[in-house]
């Protein structure tokens, strides 16, 4: 009898033994964040025209029938409960030659779902339109409202779905506006690599009336309007998808260019806020970026940060600019020094430069207000952050306040 436990207790030794290598040698594969785009990097005049259908898809064949009279293909976002509601039609969008995409089963809130309602979501639309076309809508997925964040970007991705396609141009069309205010939208935006977004539901009344217009002048302007994936077959340059801490400043001096650059190319406002998942347009750049060049040696001097110092204040008072200290100092958030750190100033003299006093010249009054940054505020008046910040003494680029006025330098 205890010959029979110690063999039953060495066996569960050793199956005990084998699962925990098991485990510990396994080496599983992650899948990749799905990718968010609102916008092809490419130099060709190439626009997607995408359309989304919620549930009822009134307008499905009325668009059917302008975008074959115009000879376009598009992409289309379905909802399972569109697809239970009017499969003929979702039939009709595949014959045609256009694009399917996944636009969840009932089009919630993807933010207040587990990862797990998320794939949930996904697999029942993307099992009924399979049933219907006999093709998976992977790998594109839009959000219901427009709706994401990184656990929603991962969870998609998770599913299979590596694009999660946004959009250049909101046409707003599902709250019945006029044909020319949803026309004036599309043409305002209109770009290479644009993604425009509209629908087909019944509410929205005037997209029928003003997809014609829209297709006539988009061509007459030189735009060929392509499904998604040749869009996305065209690009061209490089993209970045931002990663955990990741900052503006980082990304665009490991690519060469300038912060603004960036924050121009994917319209940027706060170029403070940028997320996990992001794709970022680098302007300018081929597919390799461009090696960070070794600063040639200079004279140089140290300066121990103080209580109150941010890297602009030091910048202005050595007149020199901040990506200099920053490349000279090996610091990679230039919004995060510390008390006592010791930075190398990079400077062809011994003593820092005085500032000179600004020439007084035509000028105009901002009073801020509530989601104002000084790079938005810089960018309207066209004019450089430093400029701003100089003329209203401000030390720290980042803090200004509600209520407060800006003297605008011309």
């Amino acid at each position: 009898m205890i010959d029979k436990i110690r063999k039953v207790r060495g066996s569960i030794v050793v199956m005990t033994l084998i699962a925990i290598f098991i485990l510990v040698t396994m080496n599983p594969v992650l899948a990749a964040d799905s990718q968010l785009i609102s916008r092809v990097n490419t130099t060709q005049k190439m626009m997607a025209l995408t359309f989304d259908d919620g549930s009822d898809g009134e307008n499905i064949p009325v668009v059917l029938d302008i975008l074959k009279n115009h000879s376009v293909k598009s992409t289309f976002f379905i909802t399972g409960k569109a697809a239970e509601d009017h499969p003929t039609w979702i039939a009709d969008i595949y014959k045609a030659g256009h694009e399917l995409g996944n636009h969840s089963y009932s089009h919630p809130d993807f933010t207040k779902l587990t990862s797990t309602q998320i794939a949930a979501e996904l697999q029942k639309c993307d099992n009924l339109i399979l049933d219907i076309t006999g093709k998976s809508t992977k790998p594109y997925f839009r959000p219901p409202y427009g709706y994401y964040n990184a656990s929603v970007l991962a969870s998609v991705g998770s599913a299979g779905y590596g694009k999660t396609i946004h959009w250049t141009v909101d046409t707003i069309d599902w709250r019945g506006d006029s044909t020319s205010a949803i026309t004036q939208r599309v043409m305002d935006k209109a770009g290479n690599g644009a993604i425009v977004l509209m629908h087909v539901g019944e509410g929205a009344v005037n997209t029928p009336a003003a997809l014609p217009g829209i297709i006539t002048q988009l061509k007459s302007q030189g735009y060929k309007l392509v499904t998604l994936s040749e869009l996305l077959g065209a690009s061209t340059g490089t993209t970045y998808v931002v990663k955990a801490g990741d900052t503006l400043w980082a990304i665009a001096n490991k690519y060469n260019v300038t912060i603004q650059a960036i924050a121009t190319a994917n319209k940027i406002t706060n170029t403070n806020l940028i997320y996990v998942g992001q794709v970022l347009i680098i302007p300018g750049t081929t597919p390799t970026p461009a090696p960070t060049p070794t600063p040639t040696p200079s004279p140089t001097i140290k300066y121990t940060v103080k209580a109150g110092d941010t890297l602009w204040a030091i910048a202005n008072k050595y007149n020199v600019t901040i990506q200099a200290i920053a490349t000279a100092s090996k610091i990679t958030n230039v919004n995060l020094i510390y008390v006592g750190q010791v930075l190398t100033i990079p400077s062809t003299t011994p003593a820092p430069t005085p500032t000179p006093t600004p020439t007084p010249t035509p000028t105009v009054k901002y009073t801020v207000k509530a989601g104002d940054t000084l790079w938005a505020i810089a960018n309207k008046y066209d004019v450089t952050i430093q400029a701003i910040a100089t003329t209203n003494k401000i030390t720290n680029v980042n803090l200004i306040y509600v209520g407060q006025v800006l003297v605008i330098p011309q």
